[in-house]
């Protein structure tokens, strides 16, 4: 990558880089290694890795310290600021999409999996800026781009537990308990993606996608929530 375009980057994230390579590492998907064994550095899992540590810490320490709230209901609001839909949300609006670098492969593929790519490419950019400039300057870049959606969360209720919101609204208006099913599985086991459908009396009613079974079954419950207007 050119290193104009990284510069690019660099603006939108409000960051400078003192190390380039660490801001190049944590855009590297494990495909492009596949079609370039050359490239000079490792894919971006291990920043991921530790980013996804540092952006838990972050937000946990801002809602405990704004907030007299439960630790239950504390917990439910940082999944919902840290899952991989908010994050590949947030990614979006930075156009990460244009500066991953990705195989020919996956980067045809537009669907669930870019999602989950955009968010771990996330949590990679927060460990690259982490090693680089410390905790402090990591701090500033979640509370500039990933905070500021607390509000919304709050406001529409998107930490509510999918699951059993669609098991209250199933009983409720049909009188059936969903069920769960993994339609499919791909991936290594240490990054696995999981398809799963979800069903009542025997009826398909939405898919999810994950990189765990049960994000995977809440993402179902959302879109059967979705598509029977039971939101």
């Amino acid at each position: 990558m050119e290193i104009n375009k990284l510069q690019e980057l660099e603006h939108k994230l409000g960051v400078h880089f003192k190390n380039h390579d660490l801001l190049l590492e944590s855009l590297t998907h494990r495909s492009y290694l596949n079609e370039r064994p050359d490239w000079h550095l490792n894919h971006n899992e291990r920043l991921e890795f530790l980013g996804d540590a540092v952006l838990e810490l972050v937000v946990t320490e801002y809602l405990f310290n704004n907030f007299k709230d439960p630790e239950g209901v504390l917990t439910s609001w940082r999944a919902a600021l840290v899952n991989s839909s908010m994050l590949s949300e947030i990614s979006q609006k930075i156009d990460l999409n244009s500066y991953i670098l990705l195989s020919q492969g996956e980067r045809k593929d537009a669907g669930r999996a870019r999602q989950f790519i955009l968010a771990n490419a996330l949590e990679a950019v927060i460990g690259a800026i982490y090693l680089d400039q410390g905790y402090e300057e990591s701090e500033k870049f979640i509370k500039r781009t990933i905070l500021p959606e607390f509000p919304r969360i709050v406001e529409q209720k998107l930490y509510k537990d999918a699951k059993s919101f669609f098991q209250e609204k199933a009983q409720e208006k049909i009188g059936a308990t969903p069920s769960y099913k993994i339609l499919d599985q791909w991936g290594p086991d240490h990054n696995k993606t999981f398809k799963v459908g979800v069903y009542v009396n025997d009826t398909l009613e939405g898919v999810g996608f994950g990189p765990s079974k049960q994000e995977a079954q809440q993402k179902a419950a959302e879109d059967a929530l979705h598509k029977k207007g039971w939101e």
